[in-house]
């Protein structure tokens, strides 16, 4: 599994910071971007390359896109076909994206998460598998359509 990163400006730090965890931890790790911290970047350049990099394979590789509020990388990333993002603010919201929504990246909200509870959300979301069962499969295949339908 490669884990993505990306952050704009003000996720750069934390960024750095979880990178750092996750090479650690024994992660492989491809930095997106920002690698210097630009004050006028934005954040959909960041979200748009990981999550093209993660619907590559997205069953198998992971993402993890930060800003300030995690709400822009994820709309962003959402718009991406097979990405499955979600804003997670604890490791029991990063459990239950994995066991219901089968998410394969996260955004965080860089101005409300400190390097620690991150780094909880993250190893919680790269550690908890997708749960199969019935009713989320249904659903995500309804989502799915979603994706490859002309209508919207």
């Amino acid at each position: 599994m490669t884990i993505f990163l990306g952050a704009d400006h003000r996720g750069f730090e934390l960024k750095e910071k979880l990178k750092e965890w996750l090479k650690n931890h024994g992660y492989t790790v491809e930095d997106l971007g920002a690698h210097k911290l630009e004050p006028e970047d934005d954040y959909p350049d960041f979200a748009i390359a990981v999550a093209e990099k993660v619907a590559e394979n997205p069953e198998e590789h992971r993402g993890i896109l930060l800003c300030g509020s995690g709400h822009g990388m994820d709309i962003a990333a959402n718009k991406i076909k097979g990405i499955r993002a979600t804003v997670v603010m604890s490791a029991e919201f990063a459990k239950r994206a994995r066991e219901h929504n089968n998410v394969n990246i996260i955004s965080l909200a860089a101005d409300w998460t400190s390097p620690s509870d991150a780094a909880e959300i993250v190893r919680t979301f790269l550690e908890t598998p997708f749960s199969g069962e019935e009713r989320h499969v249904r659903r995500l295949r309804k989502i799915g359509n979603i994706e490859n339908s002309t209508r919207y």
